[in-house]
């Protein structure tokens, strides 16, 4: 709940009244620390791609050539291959800067900064072999078949080691990007609950100027128990920044000050140290569906519809099918050992078959390793009052339906590696929304039947982002959002996510 508190002092010492409660959530020095971070990070990301390069490359060298050519530039092809590698590594070090790899707009942002570095790299060396051809000149293919996957590997393992460290950082309150809000009370709310559930980000809102607000500046803004300082109206902005020593500062309400009003705020934030993000009002959609187009001398975002049909999803089919066919025949011996668990430790079957609604509203028997005992669907009604699950999901973190070995295959989420076989029969997705059961599609308003616009995953957003612990209105947003944005890139990654919170057994149970 939120709600705008006047505190009831006199104006005179508003300001004061501000001030203190912007230190309490950033320090005075905040705008300029995060420069100062910033910079020293960019640094050291620098320094990192240098050795990572020049290591990589002599790497190169002394596998194809050897270890004397390597220290001793002689003449004919020993001389031509050093100088090779000197060119190599200045011109992949070129390339890295030249795609802004280093940006403080993508540092730390994982997806985008990764695939700079290797949009970066992939060019560079694309390049170097059109030249190579058009000059007649012969490089040994060994040579950068080396080079380039050693390179890659070694500045996308720098990139996310130092993005750990800077998530570590933020994690303790340091490397903060603080935030002030131009826009109202909802836009506030909106912003700072969703930076809250990405602090990994280290964006924190810590002020917000109203627009038209007739109250007293210092009132505060209560979101889930934290106060945020209302400082004035949009005309304030620079001496809340001055109080609150945010160096960011949102705009949500463009329609309210339009595009004079817009125009005089970007005047206004020239000769200081703060960057000015104008939010488009687009909740959910990624950014490849959004594009700037100039329409009539006006910047005008447009939004691409999501893609449900065609090429894609048939790619999207025959990903699955060779990832599922893969994870088969690796995880036999698993499912053999399981299946001998499950068989010694309680009565019944290895496999239970749950009925889920599936691509468009069809139903299908999801296949899972048997966790719990025999009975166990008649005796949920007994349970139903000390249900702990979202909306009308049954969740019990301490359910006495479940065996001794399903606690821990349910832990680890071993119980669901079953469901590739779904996958196979083409009635899931490796990736996907998370599988409904019919009581829940029955409840579906207009709006969230797009959940089954795409088949379900056996992962998906809501497997990577705290699985049940999750509200229900959190679980259909995750949900919405990836049918909406869904791309083989975003498959890949939330793969990747998976693995890391399956191991962490994070909201499993």
């Amino acid at each position: 709940m939120m709600t705008v508190r006047d505190r009831g002092v006199d104006p005179s010492d508003a300001s004061r009244r501000a001030q203190g409660s912007a230190s309490a959530d950033v320090s005075p020095a905040a705008g300029l620390s995060r420069w100062k971070w910033q910079n020293a990070y960019v640094k050291r990301l620098y320094f990192t791609d240098v050795v990572v390069v020049v290591l990589s490359v002599l790497l190169a060298q002394w596998v194809r050539f050897g270890y004397e050519e390597l220290l001793l530039a002689g003449e004919g092809a020993d001389l031509e291959y050093s100088l090779t590698s000197a060119t190599l590594i200045g011109a992949w070090l070129i390339a890295l800067s030249l795609f802004r790899t280093r940006s403080r707009r993508v540092i730390g942002a994982g997806y985008d900064e990764y695939q700079r570095v290797v949009s970066a790299t992939i060019g560079m060396f694309g390049a170097i072999a059109i030249i190579a051809l058009v000059a007649d000149q012969k490089i040994a293919r060994g040579f950068l078949a080396i080079a380039l996957p050693v390179g890659l590997a070694g500045l996308l393992l720098t990139r996310w080691l130092w993005r750990k460290a800077v998530a570590r950082k933020r994690s303790r309150g340091e490397f903060q990007t603080s935030v002030l809000v131009v826009g109202g009370a909802r836009a506030v709310r909106h912003m700072a609950r969703t930076f809250e559930r990405k602090d990994g980000e280290g964006y924190r809102v810590v002020g917000v100027c109203v627009p038209s607000y007739s109250g007293a500046p210092g009132d505060v803004i209560d979101v889930d128990g934290r106060e945020i300082t209302i400082y004035g109206d949009e005309r304030s902005v620079v001496e809340a920044l001055q109080l609150s020593h945010a160096d960011t500062v949102v705009v949500t309400a463009t329609e309210t000050l339009g595009s004079e009003g817009l125009h005089d705020l970007i005047w206004q934030l020239e000769p200081l140290e703060t960057d000015l993000v104008v939010a488009t009002g687009v909740v959910d959609v990624a950014g490849p569906r959004i594009e700037m187009r100039p329409v009539a001398g006006l910047p005008l975002i447009h939004v691409e519809k999501p893609s449900y049909h065609g090429a894609k999803r048939s790619g999207k089919r025959l990903f699955d099918l060779a990832f599922a066919s893969v994870a088969l025949v690796v995880l036999a011996p698993v499912f053999a050992v399981v299946a001998l668990l499950i068989k010694l430790d309680s009565r019944g079957p290895v496999f239970y078959r749950a009925e889920r609604i599936g691509l468009d509203g069809e139903p299908f028997g999801m296949v899972k390793f048997r966790s719990m005992v025999t009975d166990a669907d008649t005796l949920v009604d007994t349970l139903m009052s000390r249900n702990e699950g979202a909306g009308v999901l049954f969740k019990l973190k301490d359910d006495p339906r479940v065996t001794r070995v399903g606690k821990v295959l349910r832990r680890f989420s071993i119980d669901e590696l079953p469901q590739f076989l779904n996958v196979l029969r083409g009635e899931m997705s490796v990736v996907g929304p998370r599988p409904p059961l019919r009581r829940e599609v029955e409840a579906y308003d207009g709006r969230v039947k797009r959940r089954l616009l795409v088949r379900p995953g056996v992962t998906g957003l809501w497997q990577v982002s705290g699985r049940s612990d999750l509200s229900w209105d959190e679980s259909v947003r995750l949900d919405l959002s990836y049918v909406e944005n869904w791309s083989m890139v975003s498959d890949a990654l939330i793969i990747g996510k998976t693995v890391k919170a399956v191991l962490a057994s994070d909201g499993a149970y």
